[in-house]
Formats: C-alpha cells, sequence, structure tokens
C-alpha cells in the first residue's frame, strides 16, 4: 500500500523538528485542493502517514511546511520578514503504491529535501 510520510530535522541545532505545522494539497488543472494537517511529533515526524491507501493517488502534492512560526518558537532571532517562513514545496508520485518519504532539512536560512524510503 502507498504512503506518504515526512520528517523534519533542524539542522541547526541538531534535533528533530518539533511542533512543526504541515498543510497537504493535491494539485490539479484547477488549482490546489487542501487534503488535510498534521502537526509533527516529539521526533519530528507524524504520528501515522500523511495519505496512504485509497487517499494516496497518482499526481501532484504540496507540502506547505511553517518553519517560520517553529523557529521563532526556538528563539531564533532574524530581521522580519524572515527569510524563511512558509515553505512550499511540490512533488509528483508516479507510483501511488511505493512509500514516498519526504523529509525537511532546516535551518533559518536554508532547507533541503530528497525523497527518501
Amino acid at each position: 500500500m502507498g504512503r506518504l510520510t515526512t520528517h523534519i530535522l533542524d539542522t541547526a541545532r541538531g534535533l528533530p523538528g518539533k511542533g512543526i505545522r504541515i498543510e497537504v494539497y493535491r494539485l490539479d488543472a484547477c488549482g490546489r485542493t487542501r487534503l488535510k494537517e498534521v502537526v509533527t511529533n516529539d521526533d519530528g515526524r507524524c504520528d501515522a502517514p500523511i495519505l496512504e491507501g485509497d487517499d494516496f493517488t497518482v499526481g501532484e502534492y504540496e507540502l506547505v511546511f511553517h518553519a517560520g512560526d517553529y523557529l521563532r518558537r526556538q528563539g531564533v532571532e532574524a530581521e522580519e520578514p524572515r527569510f524563511l517562513d512558509v515553505i512550499p514545496l511540490r512533488f509528483g508520485v508516479a507510483d501511488a503504491g511505493a512509500h514516498y518519504h519526504v523529509p525537511l532539512l532546516l535551518s533559518p536560512y536554508g532547507y533541503s529535501t530528497y525523497r527518501g524510503s
């Protein structure tokens, strides 16, 4: 059964990205449809797959990471508006039966991602 998961690591602090809100959207020719919202746990992960089974289909998706709120809570000083605040990450799913793990490696001035397993 296919599924979508994520994991957020605060690379500046060397800790999991705890309590980060993530919005999940499906993209199509008409725009984007909000599917759900999740919050990362103490390990920087979600307690369950973000999407799975019939809810996870071939197509394009967007994860919207609310990193600025997290960085403010961590006491990271920065000019406002912050360099990084809301991070939209768009990606395609070609095989809905596969596991798509989309982690976010976060710091106050940069981020990276990849397709993990």
